[in-house]
């Protein structure tokens, strides 16, 4: 008996552009949050925020801000395959 061979798992990318994080917080609800947590930051980290042109999953800066929203490793996962799409 044939059996079709199980879909690869889905890769979740390291990063994704600027336009796509920005997008994506504002489909999440989170950009409020997120601008609110941001301007608490040392200047260095909301320059980051603001002028960078792509975002890294693994950068300190990511694992700062998606701690503080409380989010867990699979919903920052789920975050970026999302960002990806637009």
């Amino acid at each position: 008996m044939f059996s079709a061979p199980p879909a690869p798992p889905a890769v979740v990318p390291e990063s994704v552009s600027a336009r796509q994080f920005h997008l994506q917080l504002s489909v999440a609800g989170l950009r409020a949050q997120v601008i609110a947590w941001i301007g608490t930051q040392p200047v260095e980290m909301q320059d980051a925020f603001e002028y960078s042109g792509s975002f890294v999953r693994s950068e300190p800066m990511m694992e700062s801000g998606f701690a503080a929203l409380g989010y867990t490793s699979a919903q920052i996962d789920a975050f970026f395959t999302a960002a990806a799409l637009l």
